[in-house]
Order: C-alpha cells, then sequence, then structure tokens
C-alpha cells in the first residue's frame, strides 16, 4: 500500500491512472447500456424520469472526466513523457502523486453523488436545471465538489507534463524540431488545460453560492444571467474536445510513423502548426454551442466562420498521416485497422461538425440526436478508436503481455460495426426532429432506437473480448513466468543432486 499510495515512480503512478481510467470507463459504458436499454422500446422502462436524467448526466461526465484525460493525461503522458523527452522521472514526482489521489478522490465522491436520483441537470449543469429550486438534493453539491477536485488534479498534471517537457529540452540539448508529435499533443493538451479549468471552476463556484448562499450570479430575478453561465461553461467546455482529442492525434502520428518505417512524418512542421492551431482556435470558438440563446447577426457569423476554419489545420493532419503511410511495405496489423478506422470515422465527425458550425442549420438540429451522433463520432469513435490504439501498441511496454493478432483485428471488426450501428441511424433520428436527453418518443422512430439498441449489444461483446484478451494475456504471462521459474528452480535442484553424487564418489575415491 506503501509503494502505491506514497509512490513518486511516474510508473506506478501511470499505472494508477490506467486502474481509475477502466473502472470509469466500464462505470460509464454500463451506464450508456442502461440508457439504450431504455430507448429500445417506447415508454419508460426504468420507471422513473429522474432516474434516466441521472444516467445520461452521469455517462457523459463518467467518459469525459474519468475514462479519457485518466487515461490520456495521466497515464499515457505520465508513462511516456519522461521517456521520450530522455528524463528520469517527471519534473515535480510528489506533485504527480497528488494529483492521482485527488482523482481517486473525485470518482468516490462522484460515485456517491450518484447513490441518489438529485443528480440530473445534463453534464452541461445547465441553470435552473441545476439551481437549488429544480435540483434541491445535496448530490449536485457534491458533484461540483468532485469536479472542483478534479479540475486542481487536472491542472497539476498539466504543469508536471509542461515541466517535464522544458526540462528534457533545457538538460538534454533536444530542439524542438526533434520532440516527437505525442509530445508536442501533451503539451498543447496542457495548455488548454491550464487555460480553460479554471473558467469552469468560476462558473461552478458561482453556481454553488447561488445554491448555497442565495446570490444570484445565474437567477434572472436578482438580474443575473442564464446565458452568463452557459459563455463560462463553453469557453471551457469546447476546449475540452480538444483535451480529449489532441492526445488522440500524438497517439495516430506515433503509430503512424512507427508502422510507416520513415525517418519522420511527413509535413512533420505542418502538423505541428496545425496541432497549435487547432489549440488556439478551439478557444475562440465556443458559442457556436449557443446559436439557440438569442445571439445577433454579426455573433453567429463570426463563430459560425471561425468555427469552419478549424477545418483546415485539422484537414492538414489527416493529409499528413495518409501520406505518411503512402508506399510503406509494413503488413496490415491491428494497429493500422485503428488508424485507417481512426480516419474514416473522424472525417464523418468533422464534416457533420462543419454542418452544425453553420448557425442557420443548427438553429433546426440544435439539440437533437444529429449533434448526439456528430459528438460520438468524433469522441466514442475517434477518441476511443485512438485509445485501443494506445492500449494495443504500448501493451507490452504498460504490462508486458501481447495479445494475439488475429484476436485483435477480429476485435478492431466488432467495434467499428457495432459503433456504427448505434450512432449511424441517429443521424436519421436528428434530422425527423427527435430530442436529446428524452425518455420516451413516437413510434416513428422506434426502428432506429431499436437498431441503435442493438448495436450497443455488438459494443458489450467487442468489449468484453477485450477484456477477456488482455486478462488472458495477464494470466499467462504470469503462468508462464512461475513454470519457467519452476523449471529454473528443477534443474537447478537436479544439478545439486548430481554435484553432491558427484563428490560422494570423489571422496569415497
Amino acid at each position: 500500500m506503501r509503494r502505491w499510495l506514497m509512490s513518486t515512480n511516474h510508473k506506478d503512478i501511470s499505472m494508477l491512472y490506467f486502474l481509475i481510467s477502466v473502472w470509469g470507463g466500464l462505470l460509464g459504458f454500463s451506464l450508456s447500456g442502461l440508457i439504450r436499454l431504455e430507448l429500445s422500446v417506447g415508454g419508460c422502462w426504468l420507471g422513473s424520469e429522474a432516474l434516466y436524467n441521472m444516467i445520461v448526466t452521469s455517462h457523459a461526465i463518467l467518459m469525459v472526466f474519468f475514462l479519457v484525460m485518466p487515461l490520456f493525461m495521466g497515464g499515457l503522458g505520465n508513462l511516456l513523457t519522461p521517456l521520450m523527452m530522455g528524463v528520469s522521472d517527471m519534473a515535480f514526482p510528489r506533485l504527480n502523486n497528488i494529483s492521482v489521489l485527488m482523482v481517486y478522490l473525485s470518482l468516490g465522491l462522484y460515485m456517491f453523488s450518484m447513490l441518489k436520483e438529485g443528480l440530473s441537470p445534463g453534464w452541461t449543469f445547465y441553470p435552473p436545471l441545476s439551481s437549488s429550486v429544480f435540483s434541491p438534493d445535496v448530490s449536485v453539491d457534491i458533484s461540483i465538489f468532485s469536479l472542483h477536485l478534479l479540475g486542481v488534479s487536472s491542472i497539476l498534471n498539466s504543469i508536471n507534463i509542461l515541466s517535464t517537457v522544458y526540462m528534457g529540452l533545457s538538460s538534454n540539448s533536444m530542439s524542438l524540431e526533434m520532440t516527437p508529435l505525442f509530445v508536442w499533443s501533451l503539451s498543447v493538451t496542457s495548455v488548454l488545460v491550464v487555460i480553460t479549468i479554471p473558467v469552469l471552476a468560476a462558473a461552478l463556484a458561482m453556481l454553488l453560492l447561488d445554491r448555497s448562499l442565495n446570490s444570484s450570479f445565474f437567477d434572472p430575478a436578482g438580474a443575473g444571467g442564464l446565458v452568463l453561465y452557459q459563455h463560462l461553461f463553453w469557453f471551457f467546455g469546447h476546449p475540452e474536445v480538444y483535451i480529449l482529442l489532441l492526445p488522440g492525434f500524438g497517439v495516430i502520428s506515433h503509430v503512424v510513423l512507427s508502422h510507416s518505417g520513415k525517418i519522420e512524418p511527413f509535413g512533420y512542421m505542418g502538423m505541428v502548426y496545425a496541432l497549435v492551431s487547432i489549440g488556439v482556435l478551439g478557444m475562440v470558438v465556443w458559442a457556436h454551442h449557443m446559436f439557440t440563446v438569442g445571439l445577433d447577426m454579426d455573433t453567429r457569423a463570426y463563430f459560425t466562420a471561425a468555427s469552419m476554419v478549424i477545418a483546415i489545420p485539422t484537414g492538414i493532419k489527416i493529409f499528413s498521416w495518409v501520406a505518411t503511410l503512402f508506399g510503406s511495405s509494413g503488413k496490415l496489423d491491428s494497429g493500422i485497422y485503428w488508424v485507417v478506422g481512426f480516419i474514416f470515422m473522424f472525417i464523418i465527425g468533422g464534416v457533420t461538425g462543419v454542418m452544425l458550425a453553420s448557425s442557420s442549420l443548427d438553429v433546426i438540429l440544435h439539440d437533437t440526436y444529429f449533434v448526439v451522433a456528430h459528438f460520438h463520432y468524433v469522441l466514442s469513435m475517434g477518441v476511443v478508436f485512438s485509445m485501443y490504439l494506445s492500449l494495443s501498441f504500448w501493451l507490452g511496454y504498460i504490462l508486458g503481455v501481447s495479445v494475439e493478432e488475429k484476436w485483435l483485428k477480429i476485435h478492431f471488426l466488432l467495434t467499428f460495426v457495432s459503433v456504427n450501428l448505434i450512432f449511424a441511424p441517429q443521424f436519421i433520428l436528428g434530422f425527423m426532429n427527435m430530442p436529446r436527453r428524452y425518455v420516451d418518443f413516437p413510434d416513428a422512430v422506434e426502428v432506429f432506437n431499436m437498431m441503435s439498441s442493438l448495436g450497443f449489444f455488438m459494443s458489450f461483446i467487442s468489449v468484453v473480448l477485450y477484456l477477456i484478451l488482455v486478462v488472458k494475456a495477464i494470466f499467462f504471462g504470469v503462468y508462464l513466468s512461475c513454470g519457467l521459474a519452476v523449471q529454473s528452480v528443477m534443474e537447478n535442484i537436479k544439478w545439486n543432486e548430481e554435484f553432491h553424487s558427484l563428490e560422494s564418489t570423489l571422496v569415497v575415491y
């Protein structure tokens, strides 16, 4: 317990991050199963609309804050940043220990807040749904405190990553042009975290004061503004999409270069500038989530144009990945499957994002299942595909085991088919104006919801298959190492017996 709770070793701490991300991901995935069970048939199967809202809220928060961020920034960031920068450990090892312990405490508090049905304002915590009038339960207060802890942990971890990168650049005389693209992606992501998380913390603090001390930051009856909360939240919320996505870009770049057999990726500096451009532009387009709040025409025109500009650096990265792979003679293993699947899914998510960036279209499609399908194609397919890729690519280094390539390909095919079966029908549901977060629906759209639920059960099989493969590889590795150890002991015993027999023969002689 002392080793794990008080560890300052970046490899041990990365393992703690991996463990909590697996737990948070499985819990969030289970909640998505309850959502699909509820929406597979009409009516209210769960028996409580408030319970359904709690499940939707918790699914989003667990997947965003307790699966992706701990795995990329905590797990892979802690494990690989010192190694790629040529330093012995993170710049602030004790700070690293505090960061991971705060994540565990945050998850414990959030799970405690889920024990009641009061946590149902949606993952955005919009007032007045999150105010004391509509959510009087203490669950909202506990979850706000949980997110504050998680925000502090993320800021400390990001500062640690940036300091480690600077330490590697200064101590090893490594130039910026020699820095791996994965480290670049973590650095840009860390800057986004340090800039935007305090804004979310301020918004949640004001919300907590409104709930507890009768202030009126977001209460129109006291000259507050509901739209003010949306501005504060989405100034964090949209960069959060790139906080989740940019480390995945770095993983794709690293794996593409490794499989291509080339010395450097096509257009290295172009990819670096694209990463930085995506980070900068991601912070100035937040109000495209707010086209229906009554923005004036000039503001809507600006946010439409700025949102579409992000497609340019993203297109540069996709072109560079394809150009890097072009002409390579490597075999088609599961890693290339995940890379191609990621590019395909992300293009669909990006094109539908450009559609929603148009303020005229967004007014029609806002808060429909088209939006749900769009951001799941970006996150559930883009981010999760890069997560699976990173785990498969570095699994031997993380756990010291390997999984048979044939089963990894089967897992990819199951995942690819199932996630498309889940979310492709939701584009149609969006065009049919089915609103999101509704527990019931008309019979006309039941067939598409049934298709989505069928896709979830296929996805469930793929997740269970991957867990079985990893657990089997771990136990087989332990069994193999134990067998080798026993064999070595037996050989030593046999050698000792032969030696003593020879020694006694010599004595007699």
